[in-house]
């Protein structure tokens, strides 16, 4: 029997990475219901697969244990928060994952989507299509003093974005040593926007954090729903205190949380990296890592 390999991920669509699998002989099989899985139907499919080319589902050690075929998880993104690494490693399954891909189009978004709040697109659009003629005055890059919380590849592509529209940038992150979490508190009343790209799972955006923040100030956040305190930015978008926020990694997918009642909550639905070139390069460039650690020759 061939070798079989289960795309995982919501979407897989590049034709060059379909047709490298097809040139090994191997199977590929989509992910049927075109969505996060879950832990049950992870589950309930890994048992038959010799890699995987994986989203955000949970493969935590009670998944991995039922992978009795795998070799290889190939996570087509950054992060990896969702993947044991421990129970990986004990049970010598590679994990890799593609961090350069999502880089441009996820700070390309990060801009548009500060671009179209600074100058009121989303609310323009719904007065006309509500019958209502209202000019509304937004504001110029220029005149933004932006901190960008983490400070890695798309992090620093992001910044480089905003400082050629002109924005005032500053960089906060924890793993660069002159900064130190605590120390967040204390600047965060300085800017006009904060834009979230770092990694992991811990709260960045706590309560106390958001009360602190300058009044009107703009939240993006592509990188993880948990890193923002959501209640209290849900209280926060209500009382003016956050003036917008736009997010696309959310609390949980699909989201019908607190924030779908508030206008000023843009949301979308976990889609910065979907553009042609970068869905290409990172399916391509994750099964290009499945096949090195699966040992199958170029």
């Amino acid at each position: 029997m061939g070798l079989k390999v289960f795309a995982s991920a919501s979407s897989f669509s590049s034709s060059k990475a379909k047709e490298e699998l097809l040139r090994h002989g191997i199977e590929l099989v989509l992910n049927p219901f075109r969505r996060r899985l879950t832990e049950d139907e992870i589950s309930d499919s890994i048992s038959e697969f010799d890699g995987l080319l994986a989203g955000l589902e949970p493969l935590n050690d009670k998944v991995l244990a039922k992978a009795n075929k795998l070799k290889a998880i190939a996570r087509i993104g950054v992060g990896t928060d969702n993947v044991d690494f421990e129970a990986a490693r004990r049970l010598g399954i590679a994990v890799s994952n593609t961090p350069d891909g999502p880089t441009e189009a996820v700070a390309e978004m990060t801009a548009s989507a500060l671009l179209s709040i600074i100058h009121n697109i989303v609310p323009s659009n719904s007065d006309i299509h509500n019958g209502i003629w209202k000019k509304r005055l937004g504001k110029s890059a220029g005149e933004l003093c932006v901190l960008i919380i983490g400070y890695g590849r798309i992090g620093k592509k992001t910044a480089d974005l905003l400082l050629k529209l002109g924005c005032k940038v500053s960089v906060f992150d924890p793993f660069i040593k002159e900064y130190s979490a605590s120390a967040l508190v204390d600047i965060v009343h300085k800017y006009d926007v904060i834009s979230l790209h770092a990694s992991g799972e811990n709260e960045i955006l706590t309560r106390d954090i958001i009360s602190k923040l300058k009044p009107g100030c703009i939240i993006l956040n592509s990188a993880r729903g948990k890193l923002v305190n959501e209640e209290a930015l849900f209280e926060a978008l209500n009382s003016n205190q956050v003036s917008f926020f736009w997010g696309d990694a959310l609390w949980t997918e699909p989201y019908k949380g607190l924030l779908i009642g508030c206008p000023n909550a843009i949301l979308t639905p976990h889609i910065a990296t979907y553009t042609d070139k970068c869905r290409n390069d990172m399916e391509y460039q994750a099964v290009e890592n499945l096949l090195r650690d699966m040992k199958i020759g170029r």
